[in-house]
């Protein structure tokens, strides 16, 4: 069973922020951190079962899968502001996610201008 490029590039992200994670300040790393860390689990989870459903069964968990990287995002740039990660490690994290994000959006929309007309 081949992981689909998307989900492989989703995991990567994943591998380095647990990279990061270990350094991240202690007071942050179980409340911010953790949260983090259950947001990129849910959305991998949200991505592999994607890729195995018909075309119109996708939507829905894409759909929810950006909204849950909209927040990922948003979590990160909060720690980057309260210098839990440096400058290096929130654009690092961050150019992936953004490039994941636009993947995500063509996914979606190839989706929806490919559905039946209703």
């Amino acid at each position: 069973m081949a992981v689909p490029a998307l989900v492989q590039k989703f995991v990567a992200v994943y591998k380095l922020w647990q990279e990061y994670r270990d350094h991240f300040p202690k007071k942050s790393r179980f409340s911010l951190g953790g949260k983090i860390d259950s947001l990129f689990i849910e959305i991998i989870e949200l991505l592999f079962v994607a890729s195995y459903l018909g075309k119109q069964e996708k939507l829905p968990y894409l759909q929810k899968a950006i909204r849950k990287l909209d927040v990922l995002k948003f979590f990160f740039q909060v720690s980057w502001e309260i210098k839990a990660l440096d400058n290096k490690k929130y654009i690092s994290i961050s150019e992936r996610l953004n490039e994941i994000g636009r993947m995500l959006g063509g996914w979606i929309r190839g989706i929806q201008t490919k559905a039946p007309a209703r």
